[in-house]
């Protein structure tokens, strides 16, 4: 067992470390050791784990929240939660299995304390010391791209969970995804919540074998982006398709009426196509129109909401 570090008076801001764990025995007494080193509190949010996952942390020094297994989304959501209870000036996530230096804390941490950011995303691909698989680079950098595409964001590393955030970004994010895709759902809120980003050079080492496929695990966060895009850009994702679709449908009716007309020949698949996409386009395109409406009813309602919060929320009495 390892020997429990007391929590460091060291650190100038309240740093509180949030580590979402799914059987991670293997490594998480280690993780959490050196992570108090770094930080003030270190939450463990044990999702489900039918190892010695909660037991070790615990052992290890850290506060232990076990939840039933949902997926890293409501891992961190549990995790965030508890961690605006402890009044921190910086929360920083990391994963359980090893592949983050806890040592880097700081660095991840710094721009939140120095007041340079609100955001801050350790990169994988700033730091030419690490060692990462051919295959994960190419899927990561095809899952970035399409991130920053959709977010209006760009960074070098959008899957990466090793991240900092400033109170004020916690507060700004509504976390709805279920489990893979919540690194993409967090960029998808920051151009939105008027967040300042930036990254720092992080190093990783992959001490265990994947325990996800990797194909599963990418199509989980494309289709998180996709609805993402949706619920935000329904105009881009339904109105400029249903005005292509429609487009084709009215080339191909004029295309059967002129077939008609000159040759009197009825083009049978052609006015059926035409009809199919005519009639499917007009229905993308008054849906793109009525979830267009909708999200701005929404958006409109957030931000009464806030406004009344803000408004009803005691002031501060100054006692001179």
């Amino acid at each position: 067992m390892l020997k429990s570090l007391p929590e460091s008076d060291s650190i100038p801001q309240k740093i509180v470390a949030v580590i979402p764990a799914y059987n991670e025995e293997r490594f998480i007494a280690s993780v959490v050791f050196l992570a108090r080193q770094q930080a003030h509190h270190v939450l463990v949010i044990n999702d489900g784990s039918t190892d010695r996952t909660s037991l070790l942390a615990q052992e290890a020094g850290a506060e232990v929240i076990s939840i039933p297994h949902g997926g890293k989304a409501a891992a961190l959501t549990a995790g965030f939660r508890q961690a605006m209870n402890l009044d921190p000036s910086v929360i920083v996530t990391l994963d359980a299995d090893a592949q983050h230096d806890p040592a880097e804390i700081p660095a991840v941490a710094g721009p939140i304390i120095e007041d340079q950011a609100d955001v801050v995303v350790g990169s994988r691909f700033m730091n030419t010391h690490s060692i990462i698989p051919s295959w994960r680079k190419i899927g990561q950098h095809a899952l970035t791209w399409m991130t920053n595409a959709a977010s209006g964001v760009r960074i070098t590393d959008s899957q990466s969970g090793y991240r900092a955030f400033s109170p004020r970004a916690l507060s700004c994010l509504k976390l709805s995804s279920m489990g893979l895709g919540v690194e993409s759902e967090m960029q998808m809120q920051w151009k939105h919540a008027q967040l300042r980003v930036i990254e720092v050079g992080i190093s990783v080492q992959y001490k265990d074998k994947m325990k996800r496929n990797p194909f599963t695990h990418g199509i989980r966060v494309v289709d998180t982006i996709l609805k993402a895009v949706a619920q935000h850009h329904p105009l881009l994702i339904f109105g400029l398709p249903g005005i292509l679709s429609s487009g084709f449908g009215l080339t191909a009716g004029w295309v059967v009426i002129n077939a008609m007309m000159e040759r009197h020949v009825l083009l049978t698949g052609t006015a059926i196509a035409g009809t199919v996409f005519g009639i499917g386009g007009l229905l993308l395109v008054i849906t793109a129109i009525i979830l267009h409406s909708l999200e701005s009813v929404v958006s409109r309602i957030k931000m009464d909401i806030d406004t009344l919060a803000s408004s009803s929320s005691p002031e501060k009495s100054v006692t001179p």
